[in-house]
C-alpha cells in the first residue's frame, strides 16, 4: 500500500475538485491507488470525470512544423525553464522539427538523421555541453492528408512554431487549401483549449468507455435504482461524457452555440467542399512526467557551502 502523503491528497484534489477529507478517505479505501480513488469519489458523487492531462513537470519546448500536407509536433525536454528562452536551444528544437518532417516521427530515425556533418543526437550532445543542462528528445508525432490541409497552433509561443502546447489537426477536403489551413488553425486552437481525447466516440479507448460505464452504473446502483433505469441513465451519461471528451461533439470555443461538427459543416460552403477531421495531435510540455518538488533556494544554498 502506498503511503497516503499530503502531496498525494493534493494531487487527488486537483484531479477531482473533491474535499480534502473525502480525498483522504478515497485514498485509504483504494490503498493509495490514485485512479481507483478517483473512481471511488465519482461513485460517491463527490467528483467529476477524471481529467486526462497529467501533471506538467518537465521543462523545455514543444515544436511544431508544417509543410504542404504533412505536419509534425515534437517535445524536447531540459532541466529548467530558463533554457526555453535560450536562442541556441530554440534553434535546436526548430531544427529537430524540420528533420522530423523529412524522416517521420520515429525517434531513432530522427536522432540518427544528419544535419550537415553531424547527427541530431550529436547536435543535442553539443547543446548539452554548451548550455550546461541535460536535455532530450522525448517524443514526436506526425499527421498527413492525401487531399486537404494541416492546421496548427502553438500556445504560449516563445518563437514561431515553439511554445508550451503544440497542436496539429488533419482536415481532409477537396476545398480551398488556404481556407482549410485557416480553419485548421481555429480547430487546433480549440484542441489546445478543450483537450479532447479522440475525434469521435469510435476513437476512444474501449477501456476508457468501459470504466465510465462502470462508474455510472455503480453510482446509481448505490442509490437503489432498478436495472432498467440504470441502463437508461448510463446511456444518457455516456452521451454527456462524449460531449466532454470527443472533439466533434464538444462545444466549439469560437462559437459555443455550435458543436465542432456543426461549425465544420457550416464552414463547408466557404471552403468549397465537405470537411473531415481525420486526426489531431496535442502535446503539452511535460504532461505525464512527474517531477519531484524541490526547494530551489535551498539547493543553491547547499551548493554554495564549502566542501
Amino acid at each position: 500500500m502506498a503511503e497516503i502523503t499530503a502531496a498525494l491528497v493534493k494531487d487527488l484534489r486537483e484531479k477531482t475538485g473533491a474535499g480534502m477529507m473525502d480525498c483522504k478517505s478515497a485514498l485509504n479505501e483504494s490503498k493509495g491507488d490514485i485512479e481507483a480513488a478517483v473512481d471511488w469519489l465519482r461513485k460517491k458523487g463527490l467528483a467529476k470525470a477524471a481529467k486526462k492531462a497529467g501533471r506538467v513537470a518537465a521543462e523545455g519546448l514543444i515544436g511544431v512544423a508544417v509543410s504542404g500536407r504533412k505536419g509534425v509536433v515534437i517535445e524536447v525536454n531540459a532541466e529548467t525553464d530558463f533554457v526555453a528562452r535560450n536562442d541556441q536551444f530554440q534553434g535546436l528544437v526548430k531544427m529537430i522539427a524540420g528533420v522530423a518532417l523529412d524522416v517521420g516521427p520515429d525517434l531513432d530515425k530522427i536522432n540518427a538523421a544528419k544535419v550537415g556533418s553531424v547527427t541530431v543526437a550529436d547536435a543535442i550532445a553539443a547543446a548539452i555541453a554548451t548550455i550546461g543542462e541535460n536535455m532530450s528528445l522525448r517524443r514526436a508525432g506526425a499527421l498527413a492528408v492525401s487531399n486537404g490541409a494541416i492546421g496548427s497552433y502553438v500556445h504560449n509561443s516563445v518563437s514561431d512554431g515553439l511554445g508550451k502546447i503544440g497542436v496539429i489537426v488533419a482536415l481532409e477536403s477537396a476545398g480551398d487549401t488556404a481556407e482549410l489551413t485557416a480553419l485548421g488553425r481555429l480547430v487546433a486552437m480549440h484542441v489546445a483549449a478543450a483537450n479532447p481525447q479522440a475525434v469521435d466516440a469510435a476513437g476512444l479507448d474501449p477501456a476508457v468507455v468501459a470504466r465510465e460505464k462502470e462508474v455510472l452504473a455503480d453510482k446509481f446502483k448505490a442509490q437503489g435504482k432498478p436495472a432498467n433505469v440504470i441502463e437508461k441513465i448510463v446511456e444518457s451519461g455516456l452521451k454527456t461524457f462524449y460531449k466532454e471528451v470527443c472533439l466533434l461533439e464538444q462545444g466549439y470555443i469560437h462559437d459555443p452555440d455550435k458543436s465542432v461538427a456543426q461549425a465544420l459543416k457550416a464552414a463547408e460552403s466557404k471552403v468549397g467542399g465537405p470537411i473531415k477531421v481525420t486526426g489531431f495531435l496535442r502535446y503539452a510540455l511535460g504532461e505525464g512526467i512527474e517531477k519531484q518538488d524541490s526547494d530551489f533556494a535551498a539547493e543553491v544554498a547547499a551548493a554554495a557551502k564549502p566542501a
